[in-house]
């Protein structure tokens, strides 16, 4: 009897807790600009990821790196040159200078990195034809105006900016070229001096073509014409140009085309047990933790949507190491809101009311949340520094995915908790996880 006794005392006790003391506070109700302000937060999750989920998968799909999409793999050597030696400042430049082309050319997502002093390793997904690539990248580009004499009195880094245009009247095409201030200038200079002479362009060496000066040629504009094909031609040529020639000379060490090793059918499979497993996880936090559970799977949805906007608005290349990175950071977000609810649920045992429960049990979860995280997340650093290539791309989204499971899980999932207790929508303990008489459910 004396045990009975003192499990409904305890009871009573917790449900004292949960809805406050006092016969002025029971019949407090629920607080309606709270519970409006949770109805309406939770339906606009839900519906923006709805309604995003198709055009984020098809943007994430562009995104795929080499191992999932295929595409081209080539590495070039910098090779030095009198007046041009291979030095670390010049690698970094020729990296720039490939970026530039690429962005230039409208390929997706390409991977550029150093390997050792002098080489670099580039990766385009979804390139079908090596030699396009080869042909874009390898050229130096080095542009240069030679008057009669043979002295060369313009070169590329006087150049503004080069287009690929059509004459109205012949649909001639030629490539239009803007200097900047100080190549305005040597350039009207030089057609004022040699007016009736010859002024040679040279690309890569190359004679492009040689007009005669008729008149100085002020406002620092001048066209290569008279030896393109077509304007793809001049357009590709023109890009060359405004990406700026090579800081060193190149050789090409290696080129492949490189199939996916992840075939269409396995990715199709891979995403298909990627989203059972979320949906188990989802269904255990809903019946395990009950209405904690409600809140944490929108925690999991906004940490879903921030993890995608910042994979697209950064551009990253999604490789198999990367997503792997991605569900790793997604367990530990999970995780971390089990933490929180299991020390929530020995505050309401501890007879606590609901909010002083939710504060005291993020303010033990968070010590044991924030040295989980904070040493994966010096682990992910070093694996950044240290590693190449796909090992950098598992760091990056694990990083990424770790410090966005810390914020929803310690802002959001906190704010929502709050929410709801203020709104006074559920103060049963049961839906807390918690039975009468302190056993958990």
């Amino acid at each position: 009897m004396a045990g009975k006794k003192g499990k409904r005392s305890k009871a009573r006790q917790l449900m004292k807790g949960m809805q406050g003391a006092g016969p002025q506070q029971k019949k407090i109700g629920i607080s309606w600009p709270e519970a409006v302000l949770f109805f309406v937060l939770v339906a606009a999750i839900i519906v923006t990821s709805i309604f995003t989920a198709k055009p984020i998968a098809g943007k994430l799909k562009q995104q795929l790196g080499l191992d999932l999409r295929g595409g081209v793999h080539v590495v070039y050597e910098a090779v030095p040159s009198e007046g041009a030696p291979v030095t670390d400042d010049a690698v970094d430049k020729l990296i720039g200078v490939f970026r530039n082309r690429i962005d230039a050319y409208g390929l997706k997502e390409p991977l550029l990195q150093k390997e050792g002093n002098n080489r670099v390793v580039v990766e385009l997904p979804g390139v079908k034809d090596p030699q396009e690539a080869v042909e874009l990248l390898g050229r130096t580009a080095h542009m240069e105006f030679k008057t009669e004499d043979g002295k060369t009195v313009l070169t590329g880094k006087h150049l503004k900016d080069a287009r690929a245009m059509l004459r109205p009247d012949s649909n001639e095409p030629f490539v239009a070229l803007t200097f900047n201030d100080e190549g305005a200038e040597i350039f009207e200079k030089v057609t004022t001096a040699n007016v009736g002479r010859t002024l040679a362009i040279y690309l890569d060496g190359q004679l492009i073509t040689a007009p005669t000066i008729k008149n100085p040629i002020p406002g620092g504009n001048a066209e290569i014409s008279g030896g393109y094909r077509s304007l793809e031609e001049a357009q590709q040529e023109a890009l060359l140009l405004r990406s700026g020639a090579l800081p060193v000379n190149v050789e090409l060490m290696e080129m492949r085309n490189i199939g996916p090793t992840l075939g269409q059918e396995s990715l199709n499979l891979s995403l298909k047990a990627g989203m059972i497993g979320v949906a188990a996880i989802f269904l255990f936090m809903l019946l395990y933790y009950r209405w904690p559970g409600v809140i944490a799977d929108l925690s999991l949805l906004v940490y879903g949507l921030i993890m995608a906007g910042i994979f697209i608005l950064l551009k990253t290349t999604l490789t198999l190491p990367g997503i792997a990175g991605i569900i790793l950071s997604f367990g530990m977000a999970v995780d971390a809101n089990i933490v929180i609810y299991e020390r929530l649920k020995e505050e309401l045992r501890a007879g606590r009311t609901l909010r002083s429960a939710i504060d005291a049990g993020f303010k033990n979860a968070f010590r044991a949340i924030l040295d989980s995280n904070v040493t994966t997340l010096i682990a992910a650093l070093v694996l950044y520094f240290l590693g190449t290539g796909p090992i950098k791309g598992f760091a990056i989204t694990l990083g990424t995915g770790i410090l966005v499971s810390m914020f929803t899980a310690i802002t959001f999932t906190r704010f929502v908790l709050h929410l709801v207790a203020q709104s006074r929508l559920v103060i049963n303990p049961w839906a807390y996880g918690v039975k009468l008489g302190g056993d958990r459910a």
